[in-house]
């Protein structure tokens, strides 16, 4: 099969939702505004640069106070609260990375009464208020499924290393894994949750090695070196692993032996949703849905390897994603990005 290599390209989902009920900033309105942050999940590399991305734009804009941080590691309720001490702070924009797709919808709703804007990155919600700003989950996870199916000749068992029990990113991402496995009827999946956490995941790969199920090949997002460690230590022979774009995945390629797809997932979809933000807030017109169309790269093709190691950077650290800009919706540079200073 041949998988894309050109390097990101993004697309708008305009006709998933209406603009109806957007708030309206008045004329008197000030021209700088604050940004709030609230994630549910710190000390994760990804969702750390997602962070910076935010801060990064942010201070590229010229048009933003500051930023306020209210991460913190949590559920949906703890995420809830965080956003309703962001209204209460003044945030005029709100940036989420939710934790469930319908449970923030009551205080999506509070905010949008009080004229704060809304912006929902990575995971979508479901709430008519707020905007999406994502990758599209479901290309990744069709992209992955279908690299594999073809490496495995169509036979063989799967090990799904999963993200977080009910977040949309993970959800349609396994759903898109699914669609490409359809009719497959020789390909069998063992699935477990990760909750996107480093040990977690490396624990669930060592427990399926000393299990003794034969793994022909896994899918995964952002754990690529954790998985190759364990057959490192286990001294077995690599399977094909669908990974991400975070640089420890393609830091693969330094790895004899490995044979990988990484597809992109952008964490600076943070610095994007700050665009959103601030377009609604200014009044210039916004769609309410943006779906990433992601990339995929081929260790095994000659294409797909130079991108690899061109995009691989030994100053970021391994969960870091890559791909660190999207046309049109961030400005600032790699640099920015890696002092993380807001203004």
């Amino acid at each position: 099969m041949r998988v894309r290599t050109q390097w990101l390209r993004w697309t708008s989902a305009a006709a998933l939702m209406s603009v109806v009920g957007a708030p309206v900033p008045t004329a008197a309105a000030a021209t700088r505004y604050a940004i709030g942050l609230a994630n549910n999940i710190v000390g994760n590399g990804w969702r750390d640069e997602m962070a910076c991305s935010v801060k990064a734009q942010a201070r590229a804009s010229g048009l933003v106070s500051k930023v306020i941080d209210a991460s913190a590691n949590g559920g949906p309720s703890d995420e809830i609260q965080a956003m309703r001490s962001l209204i209460s702070a003044g945030a005029n924009a709100i940036i989420v990375n939710p934790a469930d797709s319908q449970v923030l919808n009551p205080v999506i709703a509070e905010a949008h009464a009080k004229g704060v804007v809304v912006v929902s990155v990575d995971s979508t919600v479901t709430s008519p208020y707020a905007y999406n700003f994502t990758n599209d989950q479901k290309a990744y996870g069709r992209l992955s499924g279908e690299w594999l199916i073809g490496q495995l000749g169509g036979n063989g068992t799967i090990l799904e290393l999963r993200g977080a029990a009910g977040s949309s990113a993970d959800t349609d991402r396994h759903a898109g894994f699914e669609q490409a496995l359809a009719g497959h009827s020789g390909i069998k999946v063992v699935s477990v949750f990760t909750n996107w956490n480093a040990a977690t995941a490396s624990q669930q790969v060592i427990q399926e090695l000393a299990s003794g199920v034969k793994i022909d090949g896994i899918f995964t997002a952002g754990t690529g070196q954790l998985v190759w460690n364990a057959y490192t230590a286990a001294k077995k022979p690599f399977v094909p692993i669908a990974v991400s774009d975070s640089n420890g995945d393609l830091a693969g390629y330094l790895i004899p032996g490995t044979k990988f797809l990484a597809v992109s997932n952008p964490a600076v979809v943070g610095g994007g949703a700050v665009t959103v933000a601030l377009n609604v807030l200014q009044g210039k017109p916004q769609t309410r849905a943006i779906a990433l169309t992601p990339t995929a790269w081929d260790s095994t093709a000659p294409e797909g390897l130079a991108a690899i190691k061109a995009a691989w950077d030994r100053r970021y650290s391994d969960n870091y994603s890559t791909t660190t800009s999207i046309p049109d919706y961030t400005t600032f540079t790699k640099a920015d990005l890696l002092n993380c200073q807001g203004p």
